[in-house]
């Protein structure tokens, strides 16, 4: 089957680019996809549903869930040229694949400063948003019932129209490596998840800091548990909150949580032991505490003349929430407040301690990504914050570049990478394990193209 293709995407597609690639898909398939406006958010934005085949079954696809994470939005549009190409994913399958442009469009407006590059550490962090953890479209802190931003209401009512045997919410991580995360097993996904990263040269995070107490089903796959409340370190580190990850479960929902990496490290997949665990994380502990206490006088120093200006209120809320969690963070790791006799640490192999230091380094610069960009909408520095702001982002990112090698990955190859996953998922839930739609026939491991020759 002939299906005209879009331009191959080089770098992430803004929230307008998106919508504009997905309505010329429709206007070349008229018969075979459909674009509708779903919900609108909170500032006014429509929210679009591509959806691609008409089969009775669904499968939904969800993109930008966080804000600083782009990727998906290149993703879906790979997923509907794959679906129109391969009639097994659709009418075979009596599929319909349902592709939410984005779920927090807001949010992913205010991020579009660094998305057309240069794609430096400096230039993400220095341009990072991602609203305040109340905020985020996914989560359900008064559950399905008490939702009320338009944004996870519009989440909720696709789920309870499409009941779908699958959904796939697709992340990205800044720094590190990619993973799953289910809320059902699908066996035989971690094989297949560990070949689509080998040939392209994508690191999988073996440890990941978000499934620090979770089952793990199989390398960099991991078992989402099902959701109690809790604190907000609790939310993020031990246990899932009440979510739209677990809200379609009731109709056999499985949903894959997909992570794809921007700057891969090879040091989080090596399982090598370490020579001494506890001093690594007395540093790192010790580093973030530091951080802390730092970057909370600049908050001080700042605050009085950001509070009123464009979306303070809005770059203001993470900021606290990263300033809350981080101490908190440090005593869970710290050996010398961590009581391991109630809550034991797993592990603690080379891949999960760089994965534990790349978060606490992930938390100062995002906080500090995020007061500089307060600062700069501000229009005026009375207590010269930014100068120090600008030395602090540049000695953390050094951090990630030089001291654990973080390399660019090119955004075709996160999109490629996720779509591949995505798919594998796809052929486990729908019971179809012996066909190979996913891009990886006899899912060889072999190398295709080595990630350090880009």
């Amino acid at each position: 089957m002939e299906v005209c293709a879009l331009p191959p995407l080089l770098r992430y597609p803004t929230v307008d680019e998106l919508s504009a690639r997905a309505a010329g898909l429709v206007d070349r398939h008229p018969h075979r996809t459909r674009l509708r406006r779903v919900g609108t958010s909170r500032a006014g934005t429509p929210m679009w549903l591509l959806s691609v085949g008409r089969g009775d079954r669904h499968v939904l696809v969800v993109a930008g869930p966080h804000a600083n994470e782009p990727v998906g939005g290149a993703t879906v549009l790979r997923l509907a040229e794959r679906v129109l190409a391969d009639p097994r994913l659709s009418e075979a399958a009596d599929t319909t694949w349902n592709l939410l442009l984005s779920l927090d469009p807001d949010g992913s407006r205010r991020n579009e400063g660094w998305l057309s590059g240069p794609y430096t550490l400096g230039q993400h962090f220095r341009h990072f948003f991602r609203p305040g953890f109340l905020e985020q479209p996914e989560w359900l802190p008064d559950g399905a019932a008490g939702a009320v931003m338009p944004e996870t209401r519009a989440l909720l009512d696709l789920q309870d129209e499409l009941r779908p045997f699958l959904q796939c919410s697709l992340h990205g991580v800044d720094v590190g490596g990619g993973f799953v995360e289910l809320t059902r097993d699908l066996p035989g996904l971690d094989r297949r998840v560990a070949c689509a990263a080998a040939r392209l040269g994508i690191p999988r995070e073996l440890s990941p800091y978000d499934t620090l107490y979770w089952p793990r089903l199989g390398p960099a796959v991991y078992r989402i548990p099902p959701p109690h409340r809790g604190d907000l370190a609790a939310a993020i580190t031990e246990a899932a909150v009440e979510s739209t990850w677990y809200h379609p479960h009731r109709y056999g929902t499985v949903t894959a949580v997909v992570e794809a990496p921007m700057w891969g490290v090879s040091a989080v997949e090596d399982a090598s032991p370490s020579p001494d665990a506890d001093a690594f994380l007395r540093r790192v502990s010790r580093a973030l505490r530091r951080d802390t206490r730092l970057l909370e006088g600049i908050l001080g120093r700042v605050r009085p003349s950001v509070t009123g200006g464009p979306d303070a209120a809005r770059f203001l809320a993470p900021v606290d929430d990263y300033l809350l969690v981080g101490p908190g963070l440090a005593d869970s790791w710290d050996p010398d407040v961590h009581d391991a006799a109630a809550r034991p640490l797993p592990p603690l192999d080379a891949a999960r301690l760089t994965t534990l230091a790349i978060s606490g380094r992930r938390v100062a610069l995002r906080t500090a990504g995020l007061l500089h960009q307060l600062v700069t909408r501000a229009g005026r520095d009375p207590a010269d914050a930014l100068p120090e702001l600008d030395r602090l982002v540049e000695r953390w990112c050094a951090d990630y570049r030089d001291g654990y090698r973080a390399r660019w990955i090119p955004v075709a190859r996160q999109a490629e990478y996720q779509a591949r996953v995505v798919l594998a998922a796809f052929e486990l839930a729908a019971g179809r394990a012996g066909d190979s739609l996913s891009g990886e026939p006899g899912w060889s491991s072999e190398p295709a193209v080595p990630m350090h020759r880009e």
